[in-house]
């Protein structure tokens, strides 16, 4: 057992929040109001009713690397305390309005040691918006986001919405539904995704984002360790380390 704590204390569970890259279309640099509208037509492809052009920048931007920014940035990792049979959960958050020093704050962490990184659905959105937005910001990428020349073993990214596919790719699986089958609190007791950008720009409430995304970190850890057949009642002491 504590050969399996060893390794899972090599991941590094993440989840991050983005917001738009301005709160208004109009701010927008000229070169990148026009990107944005060819973008908005291709989002509009299917919508039965026309919009006014720039209408959807506020709503949908922050979803795309070139378009929005990393506002927080959570994570959370195991720590088992030998002699004492203990399981730490220990959390750490990245936020601010400064992109790029958190950004650099977070690379710094990666640095540190050889992770393993975890998130739900992280290979489609958190890895890679992590890796556009450091590049975007003129820093060095991380080795773990490294994915140039590398064998798809050699990746060490791990993602709890393809391990639950099993193969199947039919379908989208929410981190809340794995939540609520597997019995594990939820992380949307407060806010949830759709209202970051909101909570973000027009309640000033950043602090309520960093607290939502570092919960979301957690629950993507339980369902890791319900993936191996843990119980739900395993003893384990989370611990927040954002005072460190």
């Amino acid at each position: 057992m504590n050969d399996f704590f060893g390794q899972l204390a090599e991941i590094l569970f993440l989840d991050i929040e983005t917001a738009s890259l301005e709160e208004s279309f109009d701010t927008l640099p000229p070169r990148l109001q026009e990107e944005w509208l060819k973008k908005e037509k291709l989002i509009q492809a299917d919508a039965t009713q026309e919009r006014e052009p720039g209408s959807l920048f506020f709503q949908k931007a922050g979803i795309y690397a070139e378009f929005g920014k990393v506002i927080c940035i959570g994570v959370g990792y195991f720590h088992f305390v030998k002699g004492e049979d203990k399981l730490e959960f220990r959390t750490k958050s990245f936020y601010g309005d400064d992109e790029y020093e958190l950004l650099a704050d977070f690379c710094t962490l990666l640095s540190r040691k050889r992770w393993t990184l975890c998130a739900h659905n992280g290979k489609e959105f958190d890895f890679p918006y992590l890796s556009r937005r450091i590049l975007i910001n003129r820093l060095p990428l991380p080795e773990p986001l490294q994915l140039a020349g590398k064998k798809p073993w050699e990746i060490r990214h791990l993602d709890t919405l393809e391990l639950w596919k099993f193969g199947d790719y039919k379908h989208y699986t929410r981190l809340e539904l794995l939540a609520s089958v597997f019995d594990i609190p939820t992380s949307k007791d407060s806010i949830d995704g759709s209202q970051v950008n909101q909570t973000y720009y027009q309640d000033k409430n950043l602090h309520l984002i960093k607290d939502y995304c570092l919960k979301d970190v957690l629950v993507t850890a339980q369902i890791y360790l319900a993936f191996q057949g843990l119980p739900p009642d395993l003893d384990m002491e989370i611990i927040n380390r954002d005072d460190d």
